[in-house]
This record gives structure tokens, sequence and C-alpha cells, in this order.
């Protein structure tokens, strides 16, 4: 696939500069068919009957093969889930912590990793890393660690500021379980998660899947319960009596999936061509080296998708002012920071439009 190819996938880019894979993706043309030619025969013959059952199951499956390829990982290690918040609550509600354990997390976490953290039970202790690169982050994180910490709760990259987070070394230093917020990594950066413990994926950002879908990867299913099960979690079930969790990290899937949005997504992730990781890195230090003499760029040098900076305007202002002009970007809140986010589509001229609009 060309790069002129890559683009043509994309309508959305024939009308805007389009930054915003940290949120959404752009979805592609393939990806909305298939949505959409699901939907249509879902209306047709409706959602019923042995076919359309082993339809949606054949669909789970394929799905979590191609999530568990992307993580260097095999099937039976993937649940499939609605988010990464959807999976961090899985981790979270499955290890039981108490208010006596501690959970290590940061600054400059999303939402969806910190809210399950400080919901968790336990006592939360905070590394301020969100003015800091990549190499003081992790020295802040170890220096909140004690022998009351159960567990590190940490993004692989950080989605306000665009920071790198170097997970396996924090893993191998420390040798404490890390769940890993991977939001803005996956599809964004080659991942390999065998020598971490959990670490979550989300559908609708980087592999510019449909909303609402995503993966938890688990290395040990026996250090985690079965807090919240949903109907895929169970081999089997005895009315009035027990039941039998699935095998491996399955017996976490929380629920269902739409078949649409499954096979939207096993397309999705299909599109992107081998050449996206180098593609991203280049464009993304493009951007950096673009906005350097028209803003103060946050994010430090070779991280990956994100390139945070600061502007002499108001943030939430320059952003609403930004789309008017056909360049998609956002806003971080609580901070005077943008967000520009670089994909394996970006073009140059995406990324000169945004600098000509400052």
């Amino acid at each position: 696939m060309t790069f002129d190819e890559a683009r043509a996938l994309f309508p959305v880019l024939e009308r805007v500069a389009y930054l915003n894979a940290g949120s959404f993706g752009p979805l592609a043309s393939p990806t909305s068919e298939v949505i959409a030619d699901q939907l249509r025969r879902d209306v047709e013959r409706g959602r019923a009957g042995k076919p359309y059952v082993d339809e949606m199951q054949e669909a789970r499956s394929a799905l979590r093969g191609l999530i568990a390829a992307l993580l260097e990982t095999t099937p039976e290690h993937v649940a499939l889930t609605s988010s990464t918040t959807d999976g961090c609550n899985i981790v979270l509600a499955g290890l039981g912590l108490r208010p006596d354990d501690e959970v290590v997390t940061t600054d400059a976490e999303h939402f969806g990793l910190a809210g399950p953290v400080f919901a968790s039970g336990a006592t939360v202790r905070v590394a301020r890393v969100q003015e800091l690169g990549p190499e003081e982050a992790i020295e802040a994180i170890v220096a909140e660690i004690t022998a009351r910490t159960r567990l590190l709760a940490v993004s692989h990259v950080l989605w306000s500021n665009g920071v790198r987070l170097d997970v396996h070394a924090l893993k191998e230093r420390t040798g404490l379980p890390v769940l890993v917020d991977g939001a803005q990594s996956v599809g964004a950066v080659p991942v390999d998660v065998r020598a971490l413990d959990y670490y979550t994926v989300s559908g609708q950002k980087w592999l510019c899947g449909p909303d609402s879908t995503g993966a938890l990867y688990v290395a040990d299913v026996d250090t985690l319960r079965v807090a919240r099960p949903g109907y895929f979690a169970q081999e089997s079930f005895e009315p009035g009596g027990r039941y039998v969790p699935r095998g491996g990290a399955l017996r976490f899937d929380p629920g269902w999936l739409s078949v649409a949005s499954l096979k939207g997504l096993a397309t999705a992730i299909g599109l992107a061509p081998k050449w996206r990781f180098d593609r991203i890195r280049e464009i993304s230090g493009h951007c950096r080296e673009a906005l350097a003499d028209r803003a103060h760029v946050v994010t430090p040098p070779k991280q990956a998708g994100l390139v945070t900076f600061r502007h002499q305007d108001d943030a939430e202002t320059l952003t609403a002012r930004l789309l008017e002009q056909g360049v998609v970007v956002r806003n971080i809140p609580g901070t005077p920071w943008v967000r520009a986010s670089c994909g394996w589509w970006t073009s140059d001229e995406d990324v000169e439009r945004l600098a000509g609009a400052l």
C-alpha cells in the first residue's frame, strides 16, 4: 500500500487535517462499509438463530486473534472489552485491593485509568510526572514505591504530554505487577506485552475502529478473580448451582459487543500498512519541527504519535479556532496545552496546515 492509497481510505482527510487519533481515529471507508453491511443484514434477517450466533462467535474469535498478534501474545491471554477503562476496571476489581494496599500511579493519567485506580479501595500514591521527561518520570514512579505497593498503574504513552514510558524497564526494575493503559500506544508504536502483567487496548483511537471496542491482556489469569462476570465469562452454568469460568483471559470478557463492531475493528486492524510505525515516527518528528517556531513544544523528541504544545492563545479557544479552519486537534483540560495526534495517514501538508494556522 502506498501512502496516497492509505490516505484515500479515509474520506475525512479530503476535508480537514485530522490530527485527533488520540481521541478517535479516522474511520476508513472499508471499515464503515463492513459495519453498515452487518447492520443492514441484522435489519433484514434479525439477530437470532444458530447461524447468527455462530457468526458472532467466529467474529469474536477472529478479532481476539488479531489483537493478540498486535500485542505479540496468544489469544488465550486476551479478553475483549468495550474500552481501556473497561479493562482497567476488570483488573482493579479483580485484584481485591484493600485500604492497606497501595497502588502507585501518576498525575498524568487519563480518568480511564485514574478513575478505576481511585475507586479500587486501595491507598493511592501519585508520582508527579506531568512536567518530566521519560527517564525522570520513571524515577519519580519508583520513588513512590513502598513495601505496601501491590500494583503500578501507568500509561505506556501519557495522554497529556505525549511522553512514552519504558514500562518494560519499570517492570524489570521493580518486579511489581504493572497495569498499563495502552490507549495511546497500541496502533501508534510497536507493543510486546509478554513481560508485562496487564495491558489495555482501545479500538477507536490509533486502531481506527468503531466506538466501544477494546481489549485486555492478562498474563496470568490466576492473579485476578472474576469480579464482573459477563455472559461470555462462563464455560458452563447450572441455575441454582455454580458456573465454571472459561479458560484463559476469556473469563474476563465483560459482555456483548455488536457483530458490526467486532467486524469493523477487525477490518480496521487489517488495513494498517506494515510501514505505519515508521511513518508515525517520521511525521511526529516533522510536526515538532514545524511547531517549534510558533509554539512551545511540550512533548520530547522521539516519543509516539502525540505532539503536545503550548501556544500564546488560550488552549480551548485555540482548539475551537483551529477546528473552524479545518484542523482537528484537542486541548488538554486543566492545562494550557493543545495536542496533535500524528497517524500513519497524516501528510506533511496536514502538519503544515496546523503550523500555518497558528
